[in-house]
């Protein structure tokens, strides 16, 4: 990858999905808006196979929902003091595949527009938000399942603690993508 590559925003109507991100509010794990403004950034990678997403989620009759895509490494740096968690967040030391914006959060919305049962809320922090976790209804295993398929195919890899969490293979060879040069102007508050 070139250095700097410029993201694109994913927005509808471009992209055919929700944009909810939860950083930008106080509905998150910290209780406090992490990003200035809600914007949904990608390397132009990650947005291509976000656009094969979308599709594949049609043809089940299904839209996403994206909660975080870049995420600027000061912003990783505020949710690591807030919860230095190595099983749900990466050392910002070492990078996140979401400050080199290959990474997304994600849900999948039924006909009606409405969030399919996934078992746990995003970002809980429990064993039950792992994939393949037990301790979930049946409907919650088939939904996750739905989505790890959808995003597989699209081109992403999982990380197996967050049902939620899908990245590019190979994220580490992406460089890290500081705000200022991101065009994302997504600084935490």
């Amino acid at each position: 990858m070139l250095a700097h590559t410029p993201l694109i925003e994913i927005t509808p109507p471009d992209y055919d999905v929700v944009v909810d991100i939860r950083y930008a509010t106080a509905h998150n794990f910290t209780n406090k808006a992490v990003y200035a403004r809600p914007a949904c950034f990608l390397h132009p990678d990650a947005a291509t196979c976000v656009r094969r997403a979308i599709a594949y989620a049609a043809d089940f009759g299904m839209r996403l929902k994206i909660f975080d895509a870049y995420r600027p490494p000061e912003a990783q740096w505020v949710l690591w003091n807030h919860t230095p968690d190595p099983n749900f967040l990466a050392d910002p030391a070492k990078g996140s595949p979401h400050s080199r914006g290959v990474a997304v959060d994600l849900t999948l919305l039924d006909a009606q527009g409405h969030e399919v049962d996934m078992g746990t809320a995003f970002d809980e922090f429990s064993p039950r938000s792992h994939h393949g976790a037990e301790d979930i209804t049946t409907d919650a295993k088939r939904n996750r399942l739905l989505l790890l398929g959808i995003m597989t195919s699209a081109g992403f890899d999982f990380y197996r603690n967050e049902w939620w969490h899908y990245q590019l293979f190979n994220s580490r060879t992406y460089d890290l993508i500081p705000d200022a040069h991101s065009g994302a102007h997504m600084m935490p508050t």
